[in-house]
């Protein structure tokens, strides 16, 4: 199950990683200049994300207060380009 509340993009402060999360239950994950560094499916159950990734790591976040805690980082809604909208 996907929650459209949380699909789309966000990243850490300094946005160095970047998960963009896309409303078919894939993600896409950036690592710095390595785009599509981590790819994989995610379920959002509640405030609560897990991640397969497509090589079988797991993992898990939770939404709080609008903001994604994943694995130890803290990551941010980001706005859409003015092109996008």
């Amino acid at each position: 199950m996907t929650d459209r509340t949380y699909v789309g993009l966000w990243a850490t402060a300094d946005g160095h990683v970047r998960h963009e999360l896309l409303p078919n239950g894939r993600y896409d994950e950036a690592r710095g200049t390595r785009e599509s560094a981590y790819q994989g499916r995610y379920e959002i159950t509640g405030d609560h994300i897990e991640y397969w990734d497509d090589t079988g790591f797991t993992a898990d976040g939770d939404f709080i207060d609008g903001v994604l805690h994943h694995g130890g980082m803290v990551l941010y809604r980001q706005e859409a380009p003015p092109t996008a909208r």
